[in-house]
Formats: structure tokens, sequence, C-alpha cells
């Protein structure tokens, strides 16, 4: 007696093959790796946490209206250096290709239902 497998089962064999695939592919993997080397880098780390406390302060001004052009430029620039640093551009990039081997995946699925694979699977009226 055989056991025939469900399509809902065939959908969850589906899935988990495709993250076993994707997480083979040499653009995931160069996106774990450039992603290890940021958060492993305790220098990289701080300059990070210094953007980002530059980017609230930046973000508090703005809403009380208290911020200013040379605060804006302050901000441009010191995440300019900061996305040029080689560890952290390395990451973006890699991070960028994998977003977009995703979003054509993404389409790939969603090409055969009525409804896009990625998103949220309700309403009848999303704009």
């Amino acid at each position: 007696m055989s056991i025939e497998t469900t399509p809902a089962e065939r959908a969850d064999e589906l899935a988990e093959d495709l993250g076993d695939a994707i997480a083979e592919m040499p653009a995931y993997q160069e996106f774990v790796e450039a992603k290890a080397a940021v958060e492993n880098d305790e220098e990289l780390q701080q300059e990070i946490r210094e953007f980002e406390q530059l980017r609230e302060e930046f973000m508090m001004a703005r809403q009380t209206g208290d911020a200013t052009n040379d605060d804006l430029r302050k901000l441009q620039s010191t995440q300019e250096d900061l996305h040029g640093k080689p560890k952290m551009k390395a990451y973006l990039q890699a991070q960028s290709e994998i977003e977009l081997k995703l979003q054509e995946l993404d389409q790939l699925i969603s090409d055969p239902l009525e409804i896009e694979f990625g998103q949220k699977a309700g309403g009848c009226c999303e704009d």
C-alpha cells in the first residue's frame, strides 16, 4: 500500500527544498559571510552604533523642528563614510544581490497564483 503525498505536503516539501537551494546559492553564501564580517568587526560595530545615535538625534530634532540642513549634511556624510568602509560596502552589495534574487524567486512563485507570494494573502482591496 503506497501513501500518496497531498498537495499541501508536496508544497511543504518544495518549500523546504527551495530553502535548502537558496542556502546553497553563492549569492546567499556571500551575504552570510559579509554579514558575519560586519558583525564581528567591533570597530565597525561602534561606527554603526554612532551613526544610529546620530540618526536618532536627527530624527528627534526633525520632529521638534530643530533639525538644520547642516545636521542633514552631517548625517548623510556619516552614512556615506560608513557605507564606504570595505566590509560594509561588501555587505550592502551582497544584501542587494540576495534581495534581488529573492524578488525574482518571489515573482516566479507568484506568477501562477492570484496573489503575490511574498505579500499578505488577505483583504480584498490592497493598494
